[in-house]
């Protein structure tokens, strides 16, 4: 059955109209135009109506049949297509017949109700969406490393490393699940990756120029030479010698030497004259060995001046580089601790040369230049894999993004897992639903081929012109009938003569052996196969242009149908009926059962329009008591419909004074005075006397607000003035 009805933009329906929670019998009623025929279109042909939905249950669409004037038009502008159902012949093969419908709907029943389970009832349930809902849990899930890892893998790129499915939940699940199955790049860790992500995805990235090297050795060489623990001093086997070692003041000694040498051969120290023979004798100790020794010491100490000051000077050079490759921090502390060894040795160098018989050490340099040697050779490296990166990117940035989906499946290894185990075993039982579904469909097909071949052998399209030809000659339709046309399977109206009568029928005429055409169609088909097809029926307007017995004639019909509907024995499983006739609607829903409120199998509509916009109510009872409690209800209502005000109050005092007060309402407009008694006249005015009906057909002009307030005074004060306000105020629900 269709459960839900939705109207979107349809006609003179505006915005989103829902009907929902339908039964098996639902009845709409509403004046002409409202948009009760829209209704019946959208359940006719939904596909011409893209906005608008019909919704089923187990989503199992059934056959939908539509009375309206649609069907009256394409019916009667063609050839009538006989309706093919069960005939004589078919009495011997019925059990065969009704057994594999049996069949047939037995087996529907498995499908559905592995449907259901598969899909769900509305086809947003089963086991389709605990598959999504399985799917939406862990789409968050994985999406969580999404957010947590981005940017930290991606270098100074926003996402560079997952670039392409960071924006979507479904791409970026979707990638993890591929990558799970099929990378087999080495696993880093997080620091690694997010070590080359700053290179390879940098958008600083180009190629370096080597750092250049320090010439260490040197100075290496220099704190090691041998000048520094030797004692230098003068020849032993001079006489001063003994008294020189003795005193150990051979530096002494040798600093005054100058001194005695400009103050003309006067020692320096005592202040004596001396001879040639200590002049020579200071000569012979101090002699070339000694010379060459301390020209040595101060070799040394220029050589170590200028090679530190070269190395310290390189050093600066890198540290003023800011090489991205270099740790300069670390250089830094490297250089002071290098420049505070070298002013100590500076000193010490400078002690030597002054007292060179003294044996000094120099601080090494070796720790400090290693280290020192080692933070550029790890630069170079860096700058070699640089510049490797820079020639190979493309290679490398693939390689790298290989590696850290690597690392985010890893870290989602046991969510993917679970989410594998848990959809396996969905996909097992959908799988195995969707077989078990194949299976009976395929059962089902063979069973309505065999249906199919019975039909055809046992049915005929003349027991429905015979059957519509009894109730046309029953009701009095006797000046034509039908016949069997002069192609195959069609129908053709002539008179007792045999001459074409289809084009020369009133529309009451018409629209009546329409109605019985679409009746006796609901118990068959246009071909000879599909004859007890499950099928919704769809009955819109079916009276108008009909007198009162043929009208009562149709109610009957139709309430038999729904008899039938109730006790199972036709193929009709749902009825949607419109109507603007009120005596036609309180025939078809009358029901000795009901109690106020609408039975669990019905459901009761209000068709509307206001303003030219259509819109539908649902109303938990029947709303439609009798005509003239209608039209009472209309001027009760505070959205009156403007356009059809006038007529209505008309309606009420013709009703009233003409059929039930005795007072012709001609000479109603005499009980006022002046322009009072011209708006009454004018209220009065419309009456017909062969017009009965709630709702006519008139057009009327529709009246601005003041108007109809003047007209519902005058209403008032016709009731007054003929002493019937009591009536008025009982119906428009005043107290007294």
């Amino acid at each position: 059955m269709i459960n839900k009805i939705v109207i979107n933009n349809a006609a003179t329906f505006q915005g989103i109209h829902t009907l929902d929670d339908l039964r098996t019998f639902n009845y709409f009623f509403g004046a002409n135009a409202t948009g009760k025929t829209t209704i019946s279109r959208v359940l006719c042909s939904p596909d011409d109506y893209p906005a608008c939905s019909v919704a089923w249950d187990n989503q199992n669409p059934l056959e939908v049949r539509v009375y309206n004037r649609d069907f009256v038009d394409h019916n009667f502008n063609q050839p009538l297509k006989g309706v093919f159902t069960l005939g004589e012949k078919a009495k011997e093969k019925l059990d065969d017949i009704e057994t594999t419908k049996e069949s047939i709907k037995r087996i529907q029943g498995e499908i559905d109700a592995r449907n259901n389970t598969l899909q769900g009832s509305d086809g947003n349930g089963g086991k389709q969406d605990e598959l999504k809902q399985l799917t939406t849990r862990y789409k968050s899930t994985f999406f969580t490393m999404k957010q947590k890892h981005a940017d930290n893998l991606s270098g100074t790129n926003s996402g560079e490393g997952l670039r392409g499915f960071i924006g979507s939940q479904d791409s970026f699940m979707e990638k993890v699940l591929g990558e799970s199955a099929s990378n087999k790049a080495q696993l880093l860790t997080q620091a690694e990756l997010e070590e080359k992500a700053k290179t390879i995805f940098s958008n600083n990235l180009k190629r370096a120029e080597s750092l250049s090297e320090i010439e260490s050795e040197y100075i290496l060489k220099h704190e090691k030479d041998s000048i520094l623990r030797k004692r230098i001093i003068g020849n032993d086997d001079v006489d001063i010698a003994a008294m020189i070692l003795k005193l150990n003041n051979s530096d002494w000694v040798r600093l005054g030497i100058p001194y005695y040498e400009v103050n003309e051969m006067m020692c320096p120290f005592c202040q004596q004259i001396t001879d040639n023979h200590f002049k020579e004798s200071l000569t012979e100790y101090f002699d070339e060995t000694f010379t060459q020794d301390t020209n040595k010491i101060k070799l040394l100490v220029d050589n170590y001046s200028s090679d530190t000051f070269r190395i310290q000077s390189q050093i600066q050079e890198l540290i003023d580089s800011q090489s991205d490759f270099l740790n300069i921090d670390k250089l830094k502390i490297e250089k002071q601790l290098l420049d505070s060894i070298i002013v100590i040795n500076k000193q010490r160098l400078a002690e030597k040369q002054k007292e060179s018989s003294h044996i000094i050490t120099l601080d090494s340099h070796e720790n400090v230049l290693s280290n020192i040697v080692t933070l550029i050779d790890e630069a170079n490296k860096k700058i070699l894999e640089n510049n490797r990166i820079v020639s190979n990117l493309k290679t490398e940035k693939e390689a790298l993004t290989t590696k850290i989906w690597k690392f985010v499946i890893s870290e989602l290894s046991t969510e993917i897992s679970e989410y594998k185990q848990q959809k396996s075993n969905i996909d097992s039982a959908i799988n195995n639903l969707n077989a078990q579904i194949k299976s009976r469909t395929d059962e089902k097909l063979q069973h309505e081929i065999k249906l199919s071949n019975l039909e055809k052998q046992s049915t005929s399209t003349v027991p429905t012109r015979d059957n519509i030809n009894h109730l046309l000659d029953m009701f009095g339709f006797k000046s034509f009938k039908l016949e069997l046309g002069d192609k195959p399977d069609t129908y053709k109206l002539i008179r007792e003569d045999g001459s074409d009568v289809k084009n020369l029928l009133s529309e009451g005429e018409k629209n009546f052996l329409a109605f019985l055409y679409f009746y006796h169609l609901l118990k068959g088909s246009h071909s000879e196969i599909n004859i007890d097809n499950e099928k919704i029926v769809v009955i819109d307007d079916p009276v108008s242009s009909l007198d009162n017995d043929v009208l009562f004639i149709v109610s009957t019909l139709i309430r038999e149908l729904i008899q039938n509907v109730r006790d199972n024995i036709n193929p009709v499983r749902q009825i949607f009926i419109l109507s603007h006739n009120v005596y036609f609607h309180k025939e078809i829903v009358f029901s000795r059962t009901r109690r106020g409120s609408a039975l669990s199998e019905e459901s009761f509509w209000l068709v509307k329009k206001d303003d030219k916009i259509s819109f539908v109510e649902r109303q938990l009872n029947n709303p439609i008591k009798t005509s003239y409690e209608l039209l009472w209800a209309e001027v009760r209502s505070d959205d009156r419909n403007k356009a059809t005000i006038q007529n209505i109050l008309r309606r009420i005092l013709e009703n009233y004074f003409k059929l039930i007060g005795g007072i012709h309402i001609d000479e109603l407009y005499k009980e006022f005075e002046g322009e009072d008694k011209l708006k009454c006249k004018a209220l009065c005015s419309w009456v017909n006397d062969g017009s009965h009906s709630a709702f006519g057909e008139e057009y009327y002009t529709p009246l601005d607000e003041g108007m109809i307030q003047k007209f519902l005074e005058i209403f008032k004060q016709i009731f007054q003035k003929t002493d019937n306000i009591n009536h008025y105020n009982m119906m428009m629900g005043i107290e007294p």
